[in-house]
């Protein structure tokens, strides 16, 4: 069976129940913190893994300033330079992961699974997001690299989608940089995120 290019089909009955199961769950779509309607929704993906630095550095920035309702669904390991690729055929296997402060689901997936699947409404207990940010990238993504880039399909699907999205990447200079750089690159990034949202 092949999906179609909006939402990624689960095709294995025991992952479709379970993320059924998420929907009736208040506690499991909450996780941490329920949904202050007042505040922006914010969708992180990334394409280095969920447990990326990157990922890991914005999102706890973004809880503790207690601005926003923060959500991250992101593949379960690396996927660099998938570019724009989605899973049409197979399995996507989908898991809940504890990120202090944010509901979080980690796929088997593309970084263009992860946000399509969100938007298809499987997930999270909101509808639509406010804002999807993909990264922060381990790595610069100009000029052509945002052709393969995982990182910016993760935004551009939902750009797609037609949920305003941005994509953040650090230029990463090996022997130099170290991973607590990026908790500094996000507050640079705070700006930038709350100029997108007052246009919005």
């Amino acid at each position: 069976m092949e999906s179609d290019a909006t939402a990624p089909q689960i095709l294995d009955e025991t992952i479709e129940q379970q993320v059924t199961s998420f929907n009736s769950n208040s506690s499991a779509q909450h996780s941490d913190g329920e949904v202050d309607d007042r505040r922006p929704t914010l969708l992180v993906t990334n394409d280095d893994g969920i447990d990326a630095p990157g990922l890991r550095s914005l999102v706890d920035v973004l809880v503790e300033t207690g601005r926003y309702n923060v959500s991250v669904c992101a593949p379960d390991s690396e996927k660099s330079a998938v570019g724009h690729s989605i899973t049409s055929r197979g399995n996507i296997a989908v898991r809940q992961v504890e990120i202090k402060g944010a509901t979080a689901f980690e796929l088997s997936g593309t970084p263009a699974d992860c946000v399509s699947l969100s938007l298809s409404g499987a997930l999270f207990s909101w509808s639509k997001p406010t804002l999807v940010i993909s990264g922060i990238n381990k790595g610069s993504n100009c000029g052509y690299h945002i052709v393969y880039s995982g990182t910016v399909a993760g935004a551009r699907e939902a750009f797609i989608c037609g949920v305003p999205s941005i994509a953040l990447s650090y230029n990463w200079i090996r022997g130099k940089s170290h991973d607590t750089d990026f908790r500094i690159a996000v507050q640079v990034c705070l700006p930038l995120i709350d100029a997108v949202l007052c246009h919005l």
